[in-house]
């Protein structure tokens, strides 16, 4: 049976955090079955076990991070115990010979002699020595930075809670210090405010005058400061990544979304609301973009170094918010699958990223993607290139407002708003405007979309 280690779940991910563990030491589990969540730098998702058997051991609690590869913990048969970490013992050092050794014909002669009165002397004046069996040797003091690392190690051992361990970092309380009440032993967040509070106010019974500091951690005028979760940094390194040496410019068209609201509402009148997996406007949306793409090949692109990568297939990214963040989740050779099928699978890939429950080859990678913020009240919006794709669409609600129709009249009509960011490297004004312009075509006649 394994040694379980922290997998790799992303193709950046270097280190995880064990959030939680849905199974505890000696429970059965069998493989498939969800035994822990953990973060990575794009997203907090459920991992499986590998393998059926006993989870033995537990080598990292929650909240702990650890790199990628190192053991978090052991599942093996019944009643088979977890491997010991062997220790080395410490190497001796060879110890100098004695100078009594070298002079071992001299020692019976002189044990016959007196000795002179100048060691004699010495003999009395000199303070009897302790024996040395059943004593510790001394230790030496060790310099601060062995002492921080000690102490580091020290509260790396208590058993605390995620937010015990965040808590007492923000207060400067050392873990090493706190009583547990928890079960087990375990550090709460109560225990380590109490504490915080104790300490002060013995620093205040000591010097009345002393004005209450702020948290280390805080700044003065600040409110809290929030740690970044692996996914938050992932996404501040990777826009940083985007924004700063990918040449964006950004083009935009509105379109009719007329007909698309009257082939909505002919689905709807055919029974389309009653099928859970009804088709929306953001299907449609999603459809002519692939179609597009397909029509004019050159946008399905990325820039590398000194080429520029054409893609065979349209993997189509799907922008979607979730509490830590946002995922990208990627419908494979789009190209190749119908609006019914394009439909099922962002509902499908939306509610898994939602739930923690997608894998890593299921977000990684992706020709270009569609962010639509039209369901939350945005009018438009552009949006920020997921490197190393070419471009992605920001699409806004539809709006009802006054137009002029072909005969010069004014009506109402709907009208929605589509941005293109695109990477002046790979795409440039002219080639995205035929793009543009042939999803307009699509989304302005959907009835192509159905063939």
């Amino acid at each position: 049976m394994p040694e379980i280690q922290m997998p790799k779940l992303s193709d950046t991910m270097t280190e995880g955090t064990l959030v939680a563990w849905k199974k505890k030491k000696g429970d059965k589990v069998s493989a498939g079955d969800v035994i822990a969540e953990i973060e990575t730098d794009k997203a907090t998702m459920e991992w499986e076990s590998p393998e059926d058997g006993t989870l033995t051991e537990i080598y990292v609690e929650e909240g702990g991070k650890v790199e990628v590869g190192q053991r978090i913990a052991f599942i093996g048969e019944e009643g088979e115990a977890a491997p010991k970490e062997e220790k080395k013992a410490p190497e001796k050092k060879p110890e100098a010979p004695k100078k009594e050794e070298a002079k071992t014909s001299e020692e019976p002669k002189r044990a016959t002699e007196k000795p002179a009165p100048a060691k004699a002397k010495e003999r009395e004046t000199t303070p009897p020595q302790e024996p040395m069996e059943g004593r510790a040797p001394s230790r030496p003091k060790p310099s601060p930075a062995a002492a921080r690392e000690e102490k580091t190690a020290e509260e790396g051992r208590v058993k605390a809670s995620p937010v015990a361990r965040r808590i007492a970092a923000e207060l400067g309380v050392d873990l090493a210090n706190v009583k547990g009440t928890g079960p087990e032993g375990r550090v709460t967040e109560t225990d380590v405010r109490a504490v915080s509070k104790s300490v002060a106010a013995v620093a205040d019974r000591g010097d009345a005058k002393a004005q209450p500091k702020p948290a280390p951690s805080i700044k003065a005028g600040e409110g809290a400061r929030i740690n970044l979760s692996g996914m938050r940094k992932g996404i501040a390194e990777r826009l940083v990544q985007s924004k700063a040496p990918v040449p964006h410019f950004y083009l935009n068209i509105d379109i009719d979304a007329g007909p698309l609201m009257e082939a909505r509402a002919e689905l709807k009148s055919a029974g389309e609301d009653t099928d859970t997996s009804k088709i929306t406007v953001n299907d449609f949306v999603l459809k002519a973009a692939v179609m597009a793409a397909v029509k004019v090949p050159k946008v399905n692109a990325s820039f590398d170094n000194d080429a520029i990568v054409q893609y065979a297939d349209v993997d189509l990214g799907l922008a979607v918010a979730i509490e830590d963040g946002l995922l990208t989740p990627v419908i494979r050779a789009a190209q190749n699958k119908s609006l019914r099928e394009i439909s099922e699978l962002a509902k499908d890939l939306a509610n898994r990223a939602r739930n923690k429950r997608m894998k890593p080859e299921e977000f990684q990678g992706g020709s270009f993607t569609v962010s639509n913020l039209g369901g939350m009240g945005i009018d438009s919006f552009s949006a920020i290139i997921n490197p190393p794709q070419g471009f992605i669409l920001a699409v806004g609600k539809i709006n009802k407002m006054p137009v002029i129709d072909n005969c010069d009249q004014i009506v109402v009509g709907h009208r929605m708003s589509i941005w293109m960011s695109c990477d002046h490297r790979v795409i440039d004004g002219a080639l995205g405007a035929v793009y543009l312009k042939e999803l307009r075509h699509l989304l302005e006649n959907p009835a192509l979309l159905l063939v």
